[in-house]
């Protein structure tokens, strides 16, 4: 994997003794300081689980359309459930894949904050009601994980272990299954347009040989292509506004595969509770003086409680949904 234009950080090493954890720790710290990106091995998920994902995917998407559209998101107040190819937008310009997406499965709060309406229950395709158990169990393993990390990124910044553990109690974490349609385009077009993550962390399998996503090094455009069994990981822009910009997340895109390609990929989005303020590091004074700072965009204002940014992201992705659920939000710069 020498070739590969991305970090490489294998989590076993966290049961490997002090000195191999603590350079796990010192190389994600500076995967995450210099790239914001790198792929994780060893998290202990099986190879049969990887490949049960992949049928499932594979699975959903093949079902007929009006299956699909019968769980569409336009249906979901929670933003939740079936996207159709073109449903979805990323800086304003629509993307060209077509996904389900899964959240906590809760019971809908009808009171509170604007960001109480994103708790509510899942949408499953009935026709295939082991999606459901294998979403959940992806969910449960990468929940694990994540945790793990967050764990490791305090202590690599100087905090305590637990610094984060109060705010991830009950985790607003979002799984998407995607599906990129093949395209004629002559020129390179947008799976997914060129963002920063909005939330904490990125847990990103994409199905073996398939390439398309890109990472922005140096000004320049470099390819991620996927490792088997394996993850592509990236920090959101809480974690660089909680460490003063030391940990920086860093803009990516998914160019669509060429027809009759199409390629799935499943990204899990790891976010604290909706109604929890990320608390900030006070960084060692070494790590502090390398720290950037955060630059804010004041059409894309980060806020201090996760919730005003799930609701806010939410809102822009899926301008239809905001409007059939959430008219009462839309231009109130939620």
């Amino acid at each position: 994997m020498a070739d590969l234009n991305l970090p490489v950080l294998d989590l076993a090493e966290l049961d490997n003794g002090p000195e191999a954890a603590a350079k796990f720790r010192d190389d994600l710290r500076a995967a995450t300081h210099d790239v914001g990106f790198f792929y994780l091995t060893g998290t202990g998920i099986s190879h049969e689980l990887f490949r049960q994902l992949q049928q499932a995917a594979r699975d959903f998407f093949a079902l007929p359309e009006e299956q699909k559209l019968a769980i569409e998101n336009l249906k979901s107040p929670q933003f939740r459930g079936y996207t159709r190819i073109g449903g979805e937008r990323t800086q304003g310009k629509v993307d060209w894949r077509e996904q389900i997406d899964i959240g906590p499965e809760r019971d809908a709060i009808a009171e509170g904050p604007s960001f109480n309406r994103l708790i509510g229950p899942n949408l499953w395709p009935a026709a295939q009601p082991e999606l459901r158990e294998i979403a959940t169990s992806w969910r449960e393993h990468l929940t694990g994980i994540s945790r793990r990390l967050l764990r490791s990124w305090a202590q690599a910044l100087g905090a305590e272990p637990t610094h984060f553990d109060a705010d991830f109690g009950d985790p607003a974490s979002l799984l998407k299954i995607v599906r990129y349609p093949g395209t004629d385009a002559p020129e390179p077009h947008q799976g997914v347009g060129a963002h920063k993550d909005s939330g904490v962390l990125t847990l990103l399998w994409v199905e073996p040989g398939k390439g398309g996503l890109q990472v922005e090094r140096d000004g320049a455009w470099v390819d991620a292509p996927p490792v088997d069994d394996a993850f592509i990981v990236n920090i959101g822009e809480m974690l660089e506004y909680a460490t003063g910009g030391y940990l920086k997340a860093t803009n990516h895109r998914v160019i669509s595969p060429k027809a009759p390609e199409d390629r799935i990929s499943v990204p899990f989005f790891f976010s604290p509770a909706l109604d929890a303020k990320l608390p900030l590091i006070q960084l060692p004074a070494e790590l502090a003086s390398e720290a950037r700072g955060v630059t804010e965009d004041p059409s894309n204002p980060i806020h201090s409680l996760y919730g005003e940014n799930a609701l806010k992201s939410r809102l822009r992705a899926h301008p239809d949904v905001a409007a059939i659920h959430h008219a009462d939000l839309v231009g109130a710069g939620a």
